[in-house]
């Protein structure tokens, strides 16, 4: 009897979890970007679907196209890792600035990353402050420290040049960032 309770219950679940994805694939197929993002989600953590890497970029690509910063963010870590698409530092950095320009914090901090170490773009340590410095204003603690570390490598002028940008960024909503 406690077996079929146990069989009766996991048949439950997953008939959720299907009714689950088909609904969130329905709005997604309709162009519902927070749909695709999520649809995203469910093929990457395997969530009512299997786990596919390829699937998730497809959908995510959708609702990133649609202006969708989390889709971008993940993008940026989809390339830079090279998940469901071939490893792409310069594909890993646009995803990652377009998250960016639209001030989420851990994109931000990214950035300044791909700067320091040169990854997919240019090495440029003023950039890496710049960016490092906006996910800092929002608290991100790694690039409070990250920027500890880096000012020792930088000169006098490029922090002042870094520290000004900064603020040109800033006060443009992350529209105006580059030297």
């Amino acid at each position: 009897m406690r077996l079929i309770l146990i069989l009766t219950a996991l048949l439950a679940f997953q008939s959720a979890a299907a009714s689950e994805f088909d609904e969130m694939k329905a709005l997604a197929d309709q162009g519902l970007a927070a749909a695709q993002f999520n649809l995203g989600v469910m093929y990457d953590k395997g969530r009512g679907v299997p786990e596919n890497d390829a699937e998730a970029v497809k959908w995510w690509l959708k609702a990133a196209d649609q202006g969708g910063a989390d889709a971008q963010y993940n993008l940026g870590i989809m390339y830079r890792h090279g998940r469901g698409v071939p490893e792409n530092d310069a594909e890993a950095f646009k995803w990652t600035r377009k998250a960016a320009e639209q001030g989420m914090a851990k994109a931000q901090y990214n950035l300044g990353v791909m700067y320091y170490k040169g990854d997919g773009v240019p090495e440029n340590n003023i950039r890496a402050y710049v960016w490092w410095s906006m996910a800092k204003t929002q608290g991100d603690t790694r690039a409070a420290t990250s920027i500890d570390k880096l000012k020792p490598q930088m000169t006098p002028q490029q922090i002042a040049d870094g520290q000004a940008l900064a603020a040109k960024c800033y006060e443009s909503n992350y529209k105006d960032c580059d030297l």
